[in-house]
């Protein structure tokens, strides 16, 4: 008898989705440096001009749209990797397999940062004069409704802030399984008829929403739109209507286009129609690059490239090249690196700020020293997420997919992780 084959190892990462992630990532990143530390007065300011940096630096939350794309869509195509339709999804697994991803990280950052509160860090406590208590602020984090806090007294807690966006992630996460087995079984129909509906309703929630409570920003109708645009894009993708965005012109274009919108208006002004066009624009490159990726791998003489002894950097020089984007390599790998650990880097990169804030306050820190402050916080943060996921979010991710996933069969296990990435 012939020994069986082994399981498929890792997933394959995507290199241009873990790059679209970085580069999210760090314009989150470099948002929350410059409203703690302004690059007004900067090298780098004189430099590029400081109308160019601050267009750059203000419009974070836009890398946040971006996150919301990538993972509806990454989401929606490994489901159909997984299960082969959306109405045959298991529901418990699913959960599983979001918890496994979400939990570890989310409780870790909650218990560090209430441990720094209770040592007497002033930034890690809620503002003075909050009306709701820590752990008021701990239960918002854990049971998926920061953003509704938000809305409603403000950015109450300094690094706990940012889990609206988690909320907003988690709550649609608890609706697609179930709505996808209850819709896409009985009528084709509903399931992208109320994608559509979402997609259209939310410009005008966040019309009605225009205000200093910021619900256009925050509320989980302000955001869905641009989750359910990544979930319709990985469905059209799979049936292959992806093709004419496949070209290097196209994509070009599509990225063109994307940085006119971030670059042209704060998000204060453009969110209304602007992030529905932000997170459609990520999704057309995301498809766009998935049907580059698959016509390369059908062309003979990349496939006996790729198997080369140069594979790895045969395939990212291809990467950057098939996408017009005329980087070094190293930035290429240094931005995909950030896009692998972007879940950790989001939760973790304001306790890094926060400490630094405390150590050197923006009143002691001038001119340049500021690019250094700069430099040492994306290294740190980079040092710390890469610390969380090896020693604790990787394991715990293992481990409780281990315990509560169950094991699919050779065929389709193999058909997932061709499919699959870390998100799912």
């Amino acid at each position: 008898m012939s020994p069986s084959p082994p399981p498929p190892g890792p997933p394959a990462r995507d290199l241009g989705i873990d790059t679209l992630r970085g580069v999210a990532i760090l314009l989150v990143l470099l948002h929350h440096f410059n409203i703690a530390y302004s690059l007004r007065d900067t090298t780098l300011a004189a430099w590029l001009g400081w109308p160019l940096l601050h267009a750059i630096a203000r419009n974070g939350n836009y890398g946040v749209t971006i996150f919301f794309a990538v993972s509806g869509f990454l989401i929606t195509r490994n489901a159909l990797a997984r299960w082969g339709d959306l109405a045959r999804i298991d529901v418990a697994d699913f959960y599983a397999l979001r918890a496994a991803r979400i939990l570890p990280c989310l409780a870790l950052v909650v218990a560090a940062v209430d441990a720094l509160a209770l040592a007497g860090l002033p930034l890690f406590d809620n503002r003075a004069g909050a009306p709701v208590s820590l752990w008021t602020v701990n239960a918002a984090a854990l049971t998926f409704w920061m953003n509704v806090l938000v809305t409603h007294v403000g950015w109450i807690n300094y690094p706990l802030g940012v889990l609206w966006s988690l909320s907003v992630e988690a709550v649609f996460y608890l609706l697609f399984p179930v709505l996808c087995v209850g819709l896409a079984g009985a009528r084709r129909w509903l399931l992208p008829g109320l994608a559509i509906g979402v997609i259209c309703a939310a410009p005008w929630y966040r019309l009605a929403n225009q205000g200093e409570a910021e619900a256009y920003l925050y509320g989980y109708l302000a955001c869905f739109d641009a989750i359910a645009i990544g979930c319709c894009g990985a469905v059209l993708a799979r049936r292959g209507h992806a093709g004419l965005l496949g070209t290097r012109v196209a994509r070009a274009a599509i990225l063109a286009a994307m940085s006119a919108l971030y670059l042209a208006w704060p998000i204060g002004v453009s969110n209304v129609l602007g992030t529905t066009a932000m997170a459609l624009g990520t999704v057309l490159f995301l498809a766009g690059s998935g049907a580059a990726a698959q016509r390369r791998h059908a062309d003979p003489a990349t496939r006996r490239a790729a198997g080369s002894r140069d594979e790895a950097r045969h395939e990212a020089r291809e990467y950057t090249s098939g996408h017009a984007i005329a980087r070094p390599l190293w930035i290429t790998r240094a931005l995909a690196a950030c896009g692998r650990r972007s879940y950790e880097l989001y939760l973790f990169h304001l306790i890094v700020l926060g400490i630094a804030r405390g150590m050197l306050p923006a009143s002691r820190v001038a001119g340049d020293g500021r690019l250094l402050m700069l430099l040492a916080y994306l290294l740190g943060s980079a040092a710390l997420a890469a610390a969380v996921a090896r020693m604790w979010s990787d394991p715990a991710n293992a481990a409780i997919r281990k315990r509560f996933v169950r094991a699919l069969p050779m065929k389709a296990r193999a058909d997932a992780a061709a499919g699959a990435d870390s998100a799912g």
